[in-house]
């Protein structure tokens, strides 16, 4: 399967973004699929994930209630609705399709990585 991550860039703070990541897979529509980051100097971090249904985890300590993620599984196509953006959000952002048919929040829960999306929110 190939993921393309697609809509980041420069915000300011307190902007929107929204990103999309579309998939190649005959198989999307059952997988469950994530969200992640990486910002300089930092580990890969767990921002979301979702199922086949729609039933979405967060990462309640630094995204939630900010950042929205859904899916249509008629495009093979999720996305990452991000609001009130922080400087601290900056980070390359990855998709990714999990490797079990549950949703989980570690980077080995997922198997297949799209090429990242990078999103700089100035101060």
């Amino acid at each position: 399967v190939q993921l393309q991550a697609s809509g980041g860039g420069l915000v300011q703070a307190g902007g929107s973004l929204r990103l999309s990541c579309a998939s190649s897979g005959r198989t999307f529509s059952i997988y469950p699929m994530g969200w992640f980051r990486q910002g300089p100097g930092k580990e890969r971090e767990f921002v979301s994930s979702i199922t086949w249904a729609g039933d979405v985890k967060y990462n309640e300590d630094s995204v939630k209630g900010r950042f929205t993620m859904s899916r249509d599984n008629a495009k093979n196509t999720v996305y990452l609705q991000m609001n009130n953006l922080r400087p601290e959000d900056t980070a390359l952002y990855y998709c990714a399709r999990g490797r079990t048919l549950v949703a989980g929040r570690m980077t080995t829960d997922f198997d297949s990585w799209g090429q990242g999306t990078l999103v700089t929110v100035s101060s």
